[in-house]
Protein backbone atom coordinates (compact mmCIF):
# COMPACT_ATOMS: atom_id res chain seq x y z
CA UNK A 1 0.00 0.00 0.00
CA UNK A 2 1.56 3.17 -1.24
CA UNK A 3 -0.18 6.44 -0.76
CA UNK A 4 0.45 9.74 -2.95
CA UNK A 5 3.33 11.24 -0.44
CA UNK A 6 5.55 8.38 -0.79
CA UNK A 7 4.73 8.32 -4.60
CA UNK A 8 6.38 11.68 -4.64
CA UNK A 9 9.18 11.10 -2.09
CA UNK A 10 10.33 7.62 -3.52
CA UNK A 11 10.83 8.48 -6.81
CA UNK A 12 14.33 8.76 -7.92
CA UNK A 13 14.91 10.52 -11.44
CA UNK A 14 17.45 8.17 -12.52
CA UNK A 15 18.55 8.61 -15.70
CA UNK A 16 21.85 6.40 -16.76
CA UNK A 17 24.25 7.68 -19.02
CA UNK A 18 24.80 5.15 -21.95
CA UNK A 19 28.56 3.98 -21.33
CA UNK A 20 28.41 0.63 -23.40
CA UNK A 21 26.13 -1.65 -24.30
CA UNK A 22 26.33 -6.07 -23.74
CA UNK A 23 24.01 -8.27 -25.74
CA UNK A 24 22.16 -10.82 -23.15
CA UNK A 25 20.53 -13.48 -24.92
CA UNK A 26 17.17 -14.71 -23.34
CA UNK A 27 14.41 -17.23 -23.56
CA UNK A 28 12.59 -14.61 -25.91
CA UNK A 29 15.43 -12.92 -27.65
CA UNK A 30 18.25 -10.83 -27.57
CA UNK A 31 18.69 -7.60 -25.76
CA UNK A 32 21.55 -4.82 -24.87
CA UNK A 33 21.32 -2.51 -21.97
CA UNK A 34 23.84 0.33 -20.76
CA UNK A 35 26.44 0.52 -17.71
CA UNK A 36 27.15 3.20 -15.02
CA UNK A 37 29.07 3.32 -11.98
CA UNK A 38 30.13 -0.21 -12.34
CA UNK A 39 26.93 -2.03 -12.78
CA UNK A 40 25.08 -3.52 -16.08
CA UNK A 41 21.56 -2.28 -16.06
CA UNK A 42 18.72 -3.47 -18.62
CA UNK A 43 15.37 -1.29 -18.12
CA UNK A 44 11.65 -2.20 -19.94
CA UNK A 45 12.64 -5.88 -20.29
CA UNK A 46 8.96 -7.20 -21.74
CA UNK A 47 8.54 -10.31 -19.03
CA UNK A 48 4.95 -11.55 -20.60
CA UNK A 49 2.74 -10.55 -23.40
CA UNK A 50 0.77 -7.33 -23.27
CA UNK A 51 -2.17 -8.15 -21.29
CA UNK A 52 -4.87 -5.76 -23.86
CA UNK A 53 -7.84 -6.45 -25.94
CA UNK A 54 -8.51 -10.81 -25.24
CA UNK A 55 -5.92 -10.95 -22.80
CA UNK A 56 -7.32 -7.99 -20.86
CA UNK A 57 -8.06 -10.52 -17.40
CA UNK A 58 -6.97 -13.41 -18.43
CA UNK A 59 -3.99 -15.22 -16.77
CA UNK A 60 -0.42 -13.97 -18.01
CA UNK A 61 0.44 -14.91 -20.88
CA UNK A 62 4.03 -15.36 -22.74
CA UNK A 63 5.59 -12.74 -24.42
CA UNK A 64 6.33 -12.51 -28.07
CA UNK A 65 10.08 -13.74 -29.09
CA UNK A 66 11.89 -11.18 -31.25
CA UNK A 67 15.07 -11.68 -33.34
CA UNK A 68 16.69 -8.73 -33.40
CA UNK A 69 18.49 -6.86 -30.28
CA UNK A 70 15.66 -5.27 -28.26
CA UNK A 71 17.27 -1.90 -26.69
CA UNK A 72 16.55 -1.80 -23.11
CA UNK A 73 17.73 1.52 -21.78
CA UNK A 74 14.64 3.11 -20.87
CA UNK A 75 11.68 2.23 -18.31
CA UNK A 76 8.39 0.69 -19.85
CA UNK A 77 5.36 1.62 -19.29
CA UNK A 78 3.38 1.13 -15.80
CA UNK A 79 0.01 -0.07 -15.28
CA UNK A 80 -2.55 2.66 -15.35
CA UNK A 81 -3.97 3.88 -12.38
CA UNK A 82 -5.08 6.61 -10.73
CA UNK A 83 -4.08 10.10 -10.61
CA UNK A 84 -2.05 11.57 -7.99
CA UNK A 85 0.12 14.48 -6.88
CA UNK A 86 3.30 12.87 -8.35
CA UNK A 87 4.17 11.38 -11.53
CA UNK A 88 4.52 7.68 -11.37
CA UNK A 89 8.12 6.68 -13.25
CA UNK A 90 7.86 5.15 -16.12
CA UNK A 91 7.28 5.57 -20.03
CA UNK A 92 3.81 6.10 -20.34
CA UNK A 93 0.33 4.66 -18.89
CA UNK A 94 -0.63 1.70 -20.72
CA UNK A 95 -1.99 -1.57 -20.39
CA UNK A 96 1.09 -2.84 -22.20
CA UNK A 97 3.03 -2.49 -18.73
CA UNK A 98 4.59 -5.79 -17.85
CA UNK A 99 7.83 -5.34 -18.14
CA UNK A 100 10.54 -5.81 -15.39
CA UNK A 101 14.19 -3.56 -14.65
CA UNK A 102 17.33 -5.21 -13.40
CA UNK A 103 20.86 -4.39 -12.14
CA UNK A 104 23.78 -6.54 -11.94
CA UNK A 105 26.92 -5.64 -10.83
CA UNK A 106 28.31 -9.51 -12.15
CA UNK A 107 31.47 -9.30 -14.97
CA UNK A 108 29.90 -12.25 -16.69
CA UNK A 109 27.23 -14.94 -16.33
CA UNK A 110 29.49 -16.80 -14.60
CA UNK A 111 28.92 -15.63 -11.53
CA UNK A 112 25.74 -16.86 -9.71
CA UNK A 113 25.33 -13.89 -7.34
CA UNK A 114 22.07 -13.33 -5.19
CA UNK A 115 18.70 -12.17 -6.89
CA UNK A 116 16.80 -10.19 -5.29
CA UNK A 117 12.80 -9.47 -6.43
CA UNK A 118 11.38 -6.56 -5.44
CA UNK A 119 7.65 -6.19 -5.35
CA UNK A 120 6.70 -2.61 -5.21
CA UNK A 121 3.61 -1.55 -2.76
CA UNK A 122 0.53 1.26 -3.87
CA UNK A 123 -2.48 -0.57 -2.16
CA UNK A 124 -2.99 -2.85 -5.07
CA UNK A 125 -3.87 0.45 -7.20
CA UNK A 126 -0.53 2.47 -7.49
CA UNK A 127 3.32 2.74 -8.25
CA UNK A 128 5.58 1.01 -11.10
CA UNK A 129 8.88 -1.00 -10.13
CA UNK A 130 10.77 2.15 -11.64
CA UNK A 131 9.76 4.19 -8.76
CA UNK A 132 12.72 2.35 -7.16
CA UNK A 133 16.28 2.47 -8.22
CA UNK A 134 18.05 -0.59 -7.40
CA UNK A 135 21.77 0.89 -7.74
CA UNK A 136 22.70 0.76 -4.26
CA UNK A 137 21.60 -2.63 -3.06
CA UNK A 138 23.41 -3.82 -6.59
CA UNK A 139 26.69 -2.70 -5.36
CA UNK A 140 26.33 -4.62 -2.48
CA UNK A 141 26.72 -7.93 -4.35
CA UNK A 142 23.46 -8.82 -5.36
CA UNK A 143 21.31 -8.63 -8.91
CA UNK A 144 18.18 -6.53 -8.36
CA UNK A 145 15.19 -6.87 -10.23
CA UNK A 146 11.89 -5.25 -10.16
CA UNK A 147 9.06 -5.22 -12.46
CA UNK A 148 5.53 -3.94 -12.83
CA UNK A 149 2.03 -5.94 -12.25
CA UNK A 150 -1.74 -5.15 -13.04
CA UNK A 151 -3.31 -2.76 -10.68
CA UNK A 152 -6.65 -2.00 -9.20
CA UNK A 153 -9.20 -3.16 -11.51
CA UNK A 154 -7.20 -4.42 -14.42
CA UNK A 155 -5.46 -6.34 -11.80
CA UNK A 156 -8.06 -7.87 -9.77
CA UNK A 157 -11.49 -7.70 -11.15
CA UNK A 158 -13.37 -10.18 -10.15
CA UNK A 159 -16.95 -10.99 -12.61
CA UNK A 160 -18.40 -14.47 -12.28
CA UNK A 161 -18.65 -14.50 -16.48
CA UNK A 162 -14.43 -14.24 -16.22
CA UNK A 163 -14.80 -17.43 -14.65
CA UNK A 164 -16.28 -19.45 -17.63
CA UNK A 165 -13.28 -18.69 -19.56
CA UNK A 166 -10.52 -19.69 -17.26
CA UNK A 167 -9.04 -23.53 -17.50
CA UNK A 168 -9.59 -23.11 -13.38
CA UNK A 169 -12.79 -21.88 -13.61
CA UNK A 170 -11.62 -19.31 -11.31
CA UNK A 171 -11.21 -14.97 -11.85
CA UNK A 172 -9.60 -12.35 -10.01
CA UNK A 173 -6.18 -12.32 -9.10
CA UNK A 174 -4.14 -11.36 -12.27
CA UNK A 175 -1.85 -8.97 -10.72
CA UNK A 176 -0.90 -11.94 -8.36
CA UNK A 177 -0.56 -14.16 -11.78
CA UNK A 178 2.06 -11.41 -13.14
CA UNK A 179 3.55 -11.64 -10.31
CA UNK A 180 4.63 -15.46 -10.61
CA UNK A 181 5.07 -14.70 -14.27
CA UNK A 182 8.21 -12.10 -13.11
CA UNK A 183 9.59 -14.92 -10.99
CA UNK A 184 9.05 -17.53 -13.82
CA UNK A 185 10.70 -15.22 -16.07
CA UNK A 186 13.99 -15.09 -13.46
CA UNK A 187 13.92 -18.54 -12.97
CA UNK A 188 14.40 -18.99 -16.50
CA UNK A 189 16.46 -16.16 -17.38
CA UNK A 190 18.72 -14.44 -14.88
CA UNK A 191 21.64 -16.84 -15.22
CA UNK A 192 22.17 -14.80 -18.17
CA UNK A 193 22.53 -11.45 -16.05
CA UNK A 194 25.42 -13.36 -13.59
CA UNK A 195 22.52 -14.21 -11.25
CA UNK A 196 21.93 -17.37 -9.46
CA UNK A 197 17.98 -18.64 -10.29
CA UNK A 198 18.36 -21.23 -7.49
CA UNK A 199 18.89 -18.09 -4.69
CA UNK A 200 16.53 -15.69 -5.16
CA UNK A 201 14.95 -13.36 -2.39
CA UNK A 202 11.26 -11.80 -3.39
CA UNK A 203 10.38 -8.54 -0.77
CA UNK A 204 8.45 -5.55 -0.90
CA UNK A 205 6.64 -2.94 1.06
CA UNK A 206 2.98 -2.27 1.78
CA UNK A 207 0.68 -4.24 -0.82
CA UNK A 208 4.69 -5.40 -2.39
CA UNK A 209 5.21 -7.07 1.87
CA UNK A 210 1.28 -8.61 1.64
CA UNK A 211 2.22 -10.11 -1.77
CA UNK A 212 5.23 -11.81 -0.55
CA UNK A 213 2.72 -13.25 2.33
CA UNK A 214 0.33 -14.64 -0.14
CA UNK A 215 2.69 -16.25 -2.04
CA UNK A 216 4.82 -18.11 0.15
CA UNK A 217 1.13 -19.78 0.72
CA UNK A 218 0.70 -20.22 -3.13
CA UNK A 219 1.08 -23.35 -4.99
CA UNK A 220 1.69 -21.45 -8.11
CA UNK A 221 4.70 -19.57 -6.65
CA UNK A 222 6.35 -22.90 -5.07
CA UNK A 223 10.24 -23.15 -6.06
CA UNK A 224 10.36 -19.92 -7.13
CA UNK A 225 11.95 -17.86 -4.70
CA UNK A 226 14.08 -19.16 -2.11
CA UNK A 227 13.76 -16.63 0.94
CA UNK A 228 11.71 -13.45 1.49
CA UNK A 229 11.20 -9.59 3.03
CA UNK A 230 8.15 -8.44 4.34
CA UNK A 231 7.96 -4.60 4.61
CA UNK A 232 4.59 -3.31 6.51
CA UNK A 233 2.19 -5.94 5.25
CA UNK A 234 0.96 -9.45 5.73
CA UNK A 235 -1.94 -11.85 5.18
CA UNK A 236 -4.65 -9.51 6.24
CA UNK A 237 -4.98 -6.15 8.10
CA UNK A 238 -5.69 -4.07 5.34
CA UNK A 239 -9.45 -4.26 5.77
CA UNK A 240 -9.40 -1.59 8.14
CA UNK A 241 -8.70 0.91 4.74
CA UNK A 242 -9.71 -1.87 2.15
CA UNK A 243 -12.69 -3.26 3.74
CA UNK A 244 -14.05 -4.65 0.49
CA UNK A 245 -10.08 -6.14 0.37
CA UNK A 246 -10.45 -9.06 2.55
CA UNK A 247 -9.92 -12.12 0.13
CA UNK A 248 -14.10 -12.97 0.66
CA UNK A 249 -15.48 -13.80 -3.17
CA UNK A 250 -18.37 -12.54 -2.54
CA UNK A 251 -16.94 -8.83 -2.01
CA UNK A 252 -15.00 -8.60 -4.62
CA UNK A 253 -17.65 -10.14 -6.92
CA UNK A 254 -19.82 -7.35 -5.85
CA UNK A 255 -17.35 -4.66 -6.05
CA UNK A 256 -16.65 -5.75 -9.72
CA UNK A 257 -20.41 -6.14 -10.87
CA UNK A 258 -20.62 -2.35 -9.51
CA UNK A 259 -17.91 -0.74 -11.93
CA UNK A 260 -19.14 -3.38 -14.55
CA UNK A 261 -22.69 -1.03 -13.53
CA UNK A 262 -20.79 2.20 -13.59
CA UNK A 263 -19.50 1.25 -16.56
CA UNK A 264 -23.26 0.73 -17.92
CA UNK A 265 -22.02 -3.00 -19.15
CA UNK A 266 -24.21 -4.44 -16.83
CA UNK A 267 -27.41 -4.95 -19.64
CA UNK A 268 -24.89 -6.54 -22.33
CA UNK A 269 -25.34 -10.23 -22.95
CA UNK A 270 -21.55 -10.63 -22.78
CA UNK A 271 -20.86 -8.09 -20.09
CA UNK A 272 -17.05 -9.11 -20.11
CA UNK A 273 -16.71 -8.37 -24.14
CA UNK A 274 -18.47 -5.32 -23.10
CA UNK A 275 -16.25 -4.30 -20.43
CA UNK A 276 -13.31 -5.34 -22.58
CA UNK A 277 -14.37 -2.67 -25.37
CA UNK A 278 -14.08 0.17 -22.30
CA UNK A 279 -10.27 1.79 -22.42
CA UNK A 280 -8.00 1.52 -19.50
CA UNK A 281 -8.84 5.54 -18.79
CA UNK A 282 -12.71 5.08 -18.73
CA UNK A 283 -12.26 1.85 -16.25
CA UNK A 284 -9.45 3.65 -13.68
CA UNK A 285 -11.76 7.07 -13.83
CA UNK A 286 -14.76 5.23 -12.58
CA UNK A 287 -13.83 3.44 -9.68
CA UNK A 288 -12.77 6.62 -7.32
CA UNK A 289 -9.83 4.73 -5.59
CA UNK A 290 -8.84 6.16 -2.17
CA UNK A 291 -7.01 4.61 1.42
CA UNK A 292 -8.79 6.61 4.18
CA UNK A 293 -10.64 5.75 7.26
CA UNK A 294 -13.72 6.80 5.95
CA UNK A 295 -13.00 6.59 2.50
CA UNK A 296 -15.84 5.68 -0.54
CA UNK A 297 -15.11 4.39 -3.83
CA UNK A 298 -14.42 0.67 -4.82
CA UNK A 299 -11.50 -1.35 -3.89
CA UNK A 300 -9.56 -4.05 -5.77
CA UNK A 301 -7.47 -6.56 -3.85
CA UNK A 302 -6.31 -10.12 -3.90
CA UNK A 303 -9.43 -12.21 -3.52
CA UNK A 304 -9.05 -16.35 -2.57
CA UNK A 305 -9.94 -18.05 -5.44
CA UNK A 306 -8.76 -21.50 -4.79
CA UNK A 307 -6.27 -21.25 -7.45
CA UNK A 308 -3.59 -18.86 -6.76
CA UNK A 309 -4.75 -18.69 -3.40
CA UNK A 310 -5.93 -21.46 -2.15
CA UNK A 311 -7.85 -20.67 0.74
CA UNK A 312 -7.68 -17.99 3.51
CA UNK A 313 -4.36 -16.61 4.26
CA UNK A 314 -4.57 -16.65 7.58
CA UNK A 315 -6.08 -20.05 7.92
CA UNK A 316 -3.68 -21.73 5.95
CA UNK A 317 -0.72 -20.02 8.13
CA UNK A 318 -2.31 -21.45 10.97
CA UNK A 319 -2.56 -25.01 9.34
CA UNK A 320 1.10 -24.74 8.51
CA UNK A 321 0.61 -24.91 5.18
CA UNK A 322 2.62 -22.11 4.23
CA UNK A 323 6.52 -22.01 2.59
CA UNK A 324 9.36 -22.35 5.50
CA UNK A 325 11.73 -20.93 3.47
CA UNK A 326 13.77 -17.87 5.80
CA UNK A 327 11.94 -14.85 5.97
CA UNK A 328 12.07 -11.48 7.80
CA UNK A 329 9.39 -9.11 8.38
CA UNK A 330 8.59 -5.93 10.29
CA UNK A 331 6.85 -2.36 10.65
CA UNK A 332 7.44 0.54 11.25
CA UNK A 333 6.51 3.19 14.62
CA UNK A 334 4.40 5.57 13.07
CA UNK A 335 2.50 3.54 9.94
CA UNK A 336 -0.71 5.32 10.41
CA UNK A 337 0.25 8.94 10.15
CA UNK A 338 0.44 8.45 6.67
CA UNK A 339 -3.50 7.54 6.37
CA UNK A 340 -4.68 9.69 8.77
CA UNK A 341 -7.40 12.51 8.15
CA UNK A 342 -8.63 14.57 10.73
CA UNK A 343 -11.01 13.59 12.70
CA UNK A 344 -13.02 14.27 15.84
CA UNK A 345 -13.38 12.20 18.98
CA UNK A 346 -16.67 11.03 17.75
CA UNK A 347 -15.52 10.17 14.28
CA UNK A 348 -12.53 8.46 16.16
CA UNK A 349 -14.89 5.94 18.20
CA UNK A 350 -16.96 5.42 15.44
CA UNK A 351 -14.14 4.46 13.41
CA UNK A 352 -13.54 2.47 16.17
CA UNK A 353 -16.87 0.63 16.63
CA UNK A 354 -17.00 -0.14 12.52
CA UNK A 355 -13.35 -2.03 12.77
CA UNK A 356 -13.89 -4.23 16.07
CA UNK A 357 -18.09 -4.20 16.80
CA UNK A 358 -18.54 -5.85 20.40
CA UNK A 359 -14.67 -4.95 21.57
CA UNK A 360 -14.90 -1.38 20.64
CA UNK A 361 -14.62 -0.13 24.57
CA UNK A 362 -11.63 -2.52 25.21
CA UNK A 363 -9.90 -1.15 21.82
CA UNK A 364 -10.80 2.37 23.12
CA UNK A 365 -9.83 1.79 26.52
CA UNK A 366 -6.24 0.76 25.37
CA UNK A 367 -6.01 3.95 22.43
CA UNK A 368 -8.47 6.54 23.66
CA UNK A 369 -8.51 10.30 23.14
CA UNK A 370 -10.40 12.63 25.15
CA UNK A 371 -10.16 15.52 22.66
CA UNK A 372 -9.41 15.94 19.08
CA UNK A 373 -5.64 16.84 18.89
CA UNK A 374 -5.30 13.13 20.63
CA UNK A 375 -6.87 11.57 18.10
CA UNK A 376 -4.01 11.66 15.48
CA UNK A 377 -1.78 10.02 17.71
CA UNK A 378 -3.69 7.23 18.46
CA UNK A 379 -5.26 6.58 15.39
CA UNK A 380 -1.21 5.87 14.50
CA UNK A 381 -0.69 3.68 16.72
CA UNK A 382 -3.84 1.47 16.27
CA UNK A 383 -4.13 1.62 12.76
CA UNK A 384 -0.60 0.59 12.11
CA UNK A 385 -0.87 -2.40 14.87
CA UNK A 386 -3.95 -3.32 13.06
CA UNK A 387 -2.15 -3.24 9.17
CA UNK A 388 1.38 -4.11 9.98
CA UNK A 389 2.67 -4.97 13.50
CA UNK A 390 0.33 -7.69 14.89
CA UNK A 391 0.06 -9.45 11.48
CA UNK A 392 3.79 -9.57 11.54
CA UNK A 393 3.89 -11.07 14.56
CA UNK A 394 0.59 -13.63 13.89
CA UNK A 395 3.11 -14.57 10.90
CA UNK A 396 5.79 -15.33 13.32
CA UNK A 397 4.53 -17.44 15.68
CA UNK A 398 2.48 -19.23 13.25
CA UNK A 399 6.40 -19.99 11.33
CA UNK A 400 7.84 -20.64 15.35
CA UNK A 401 5.35 -24.01 15.28
CA UNK A 402 7.22 -24.76 12.01
CA UNK A 403 11.07 -24.19 13.19
CA UNK A 404 10.93 -21.75 9.98
CA UNK A 405 14.17 -19.14 10.55
CA UNK A 406 12.42 -16.25 10.91
CA UNK A 407 13.73 -12.75 11.94
CA UNK A 408 11.71 -9.53 13.29
CA UNK A 409 12.41 -5.98 13.34
CA UNK A 410 10.81 -2.75 14.02
CA UNK A 411 12.15 0.23 12.43
CA UNK A 412 11.71 3.63 14.72
CA UNK A 413 14.06 5.76 12.79
CA UNK A 414 12.18 9.57 12.52
CA UNK A 415 14.22 10.43 9.68
CA UNK A 416 16.47 13.97 9.57
CA UNK A 417 14.81 15.04 6.08
CA UNK A 418 11.88 17.15 6.27
CA UNK A 419 9.31 14.52 6.03
CA UNK A 420 10.61 13.06 9.21
CA UNK A 421 9.18 15.81 11.46
CA UNK A 422 5.76 15.66 10.06
CA UNK A 423 5.15 11.95 10.11
CA UNK A 424 7.95 10.51 12.26
CA UNK A 425 8.71 6.77 11.11
CA UNK A 426 5.75 6.56 8.66
CA UNK A 427 4.71 4.00 6.48
CA UNK A 428 6.98 3.40 3.57
CA UNK A 429 9.94 5.57 5.50
CA UNK A 430 12.23 2.24 5.86
CA UNK A 431 12.47 2.58 2.38
CA UNK A 432 14.99 5.30 2.17
CA UNK A 433 17.32 3.29 4.20
CA UNK A 434 17.16 -0.15 2.67
CA UNK A 435 17.55 1.31 -1.36
CA UNK A 436 20.21 3.70 -0.31
CA UNK A 437 18.25 6.77 -0.60
CA UNK A 438 19.88 9.04 2.07
CA UNK A 439 21.04 11.72 0.30
CA UNK A 440 22.47 14.86 1.95
CA UNK A 441 20.75 17.13 -0.63
CA UNK A 442 17.55 15.57 0.27
CA UNK A 443 17.80 16.20 4.08
CA UNK A 444 19.42 13.24 5.95
CA UNK A 445 22.26 13.37 7.89
CA UNK A 446 25.22 11.43 9.27
CA UNK A 447 23.01 9.07 11.33
CA UNK A 448 20.58 8.44 8.35
CA UNK A 449 23.50 7.59 6.31
CA UNK A 450 24.76 5.24 8.52
CA UNK A 451 21.73 2.96 9.39
CA UNK A 452 21.05 2.91 5.28
CA UNK A 453 24.62 1.28 4.94
CA UNK A 454 23.76 -1.05 8.13
CA UNK A 455 20.27 -1.80 6.41
CA UNK A 456 21.42 -2.80 3.41
CA UNK A 457 24.03 -5.02 4.28
CA UNK A 458 21.33 -6.61 6.68
CA UNK A 459 19.14 -6.91 3.47
CA UNK A 460 21.64 -8.37 1.18
CA UNK A 461 23.77 -10.24 3.51
CA UNK A 462 20.22 -12.24 4.32
CA UNK A 463 19.63 -12.27 0.24
CA UNK A 464 23.27 -14.40 0.25
CA UNK A 465 22.84 -16.32 2.79
CA UNK A 466 19.62 -16.78 4.90
CA UNK A 467 21.10 -14.83 7.51
CA UNK A 468 21.46 -11.44 7.56
CA UNK A 469 24.34 -11.38 10.18
CA UNK A 470 27.77 -9.97 9.58
CA UNK A 471 30.74 -8.35 10.51
CA UNK A 472 30.30 -5.08 12.42
CA UNK A 473 26.48 -5.42 12.87
CA UNK A 474 24.39 -5.85 15.70
CA UNK A 475 23.30 -9.53 16.06
CA UNK A 476 20.06 -9.62 14.79
CA UNK A 477 18.40 -12.91 16.76
CA UNK A 478 16.16 -15.71 15.22
CA UNK A 479 12.27 -14.85 16.68
CA UNK A 480 11.54 -17.08 19.26
CA UNK A 481 7.35 -17.30 20.43
CA UNK A 482 9.04 -17.23 24.03
CA UNK A 483 11.51 -14.26 23.58
CA UNK A 484 10.05 -12.35 20.88
CA UNK A 485 13.21 -11.21 20.03
CA UNK A 486 13.53 -8.44 17.71
CA UNK A 487 16.10 -6.03 16.35
CA UNK A 488 14.89 -1.90 16.25
CA UNK A 489 16.34 -0.09 13.37
CA UNK A 490 16.41 3.46 15.57
CA UNK A 491 18.53 6.31 16.01
CA UNK A 492 21.03 3.03 16.76
CA UNK A 493 20.45 -0.72 16.12
CA UNK A 494 19.58 -2.48 19.00
CA UNK A 495 18.11 -5.73 20.09
CA UNK A 496 14.54 -5.85 22.34
CA UNK A 497 12.45 -8.17 22.96
CA UNK A 498 8.12 -8.58 23.42
CA UNK A 499 7.62 -6.00 20.32
CA UNK A 500 4.23 -4.19 21.37
CA UNK A 501 2.61 -7.31 23.18
CA UNK A 502 0.23 -5.90 25.28
CA UNK A 503 -1.34 -4.72 22.14
CA UNK A 504 -0.35 -7.16 19.92
CA UNK A 505 -2.70 -9.94 22.47
CA UNK A 506 -5.56 -7.87 22.46
CA UNK A 507 -5.79 -7.91 18.61
CA UNK A 508 -4.81 -11.38 18.63
CA UNK A 509 -7.97 -11.44 20.87
CA UNK A 510 -9.97 -9.74 18.54
CA UNK A 511 -9.17 -11.18 15.97
CA UNK A 512 -9.90 -15.07 17.27
CA UNK A 513 -13.08 -13.97 18.57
Amino acid sequence: MKSFFLRSLLVVFFVPTLFASDVVQLDSGPISGITKDGLHIYLGIPYAAAPVGKLRWKATQPVEPWKNVKVCDAYGNYCPQPEGKSKVIGKASSEDCLNLNIWTPAKSNKEKLPVMVWIHGGGWAWGSGAMYDGSFIAQKGVVLVNFNYRLGPLGFFAHPQLALESPQGTMGNYGLMDQIAALQWVKKNISAFGGDPNNVTIFGESAGSAAVSLLMISPLASGLFNKGISESGGPYGIECLLPQGDGQMQKAILESEKLTKVLKCDKASDQIKAMRSRSADEIIKSYDFSLRPFASGMKFAPVNDGYVIPDDPKKLYVQGKNSTVPLMLGSNANEGTLFYEPMSVDDYKKWIKIQFGKHSDEVFAMFPAKKAEDVRGVFDRLSGLMMFAEPARFVARARNKQHAKTYLYHFTRVAAAPFGKKLGATHGAELYYVFGLTDKKMGFNDTDIKLADEMMDYWTNFAKTGDPNGRGLVRWPTYNRKTEENIEFGNKVHTNKHLLKKECDLMQKVQQD
